[in-house]
């Protein structure tokens, strides 16, 4: 084991890698930013009473969720200039397809966690005199998001998982910066050694979705 027995030679590896490793976690980081705002707004869209707005987002949510990934990032990357006059580059193109998709996930949880608030409290919210706006900023919105803390936490955890695809439209992220490192040195241990990068990057989302969830324990289902 080389890397691993060699801080010297694994040292070297990681910034041979160091490149790969900031585009993931731009990758990462921008489809959080992007698809959990986006997922409110098409879960709320997806719960109106108007099928012009209603069911326009059931077959964006039925096609995001029912296609691969992959064949997403090329159906946007390669399709998209073809039929319209909008060229993307390749980062921005694997960051429009993982928002896009992500946020069709993250509406689905965000439908199920305001569907589960009992309709008493719009009630009680109305007889008050709050407004919609109020209803759902002060009352609503912080139970749902203690209730889709976990839902949301394995979707980000696949996520961290998901950033290797942008491999297959060349985008220099880290599992490929790994398989370049491994062909140049004939030994499959530059993958395994990304492989722990994953593990640590997915050890840190699950204990800052932990803390959170204690945070929020004080919001009693």
């Amino acid at each position: 084991m080389h890397y691993f027995n060699d801080p010297h030679a694994l040292l070297q590896l990681l910034r041979a890698m160091r490149g790969g490793i900031v585009t993931t976690l731009t990758i990462f980081f921008a489809t959080l930013l992007i698809s959990i705002p986006l997922g409110m707004v098409v879960a709320l869209l997806r719960m109106s009473r108007h099928k012009a707005l209603r069911l326009p987002m059931s077959l964006y949510i039925l096609v995001m969720r029912g296609t691969p990934l992959m064949l997403q990032l090329f159906a946007i990357y390669f399709a998209v200039p073809m039929l319209t006059p909008f060229h993307m580059d390749r980062l921005v193109a694997t960051i429009v397809a993982f928002a896009l998709n992500y946020a069709a996930y993250f509406a689905e949880i965000f439908r199920g966690g305001i569907e589960s608030i009992p309709v008493g409290q719009y009630e009680a919210c109305r007889v008050l005199g709050l407004s919609k706006v109020q209803t759902f900023s002060h009352i609503i919105l912080p139970q749902v998001v203690k209730r889709v803390v976990l839902p949301v936490s394995n979707e980000v955890i696949t996520l961290v998982k998901d950033t290797s695809l942008a491999n297959v439209i060349a985008v220099a992220e880290l599992f490929r910066a790994a398989k370049n490192e491994a062909s140049r040195a004939a030994t499959i241990e530059p993958l395994f050694v990304a492989g722990v990068i994953y593990l640590l990057m997915n050890g840190v989302v699950t204990i800052a979705f932990s803390r959170m969830n204690r945070a929020l324990a004080y919001y009693k289902d």
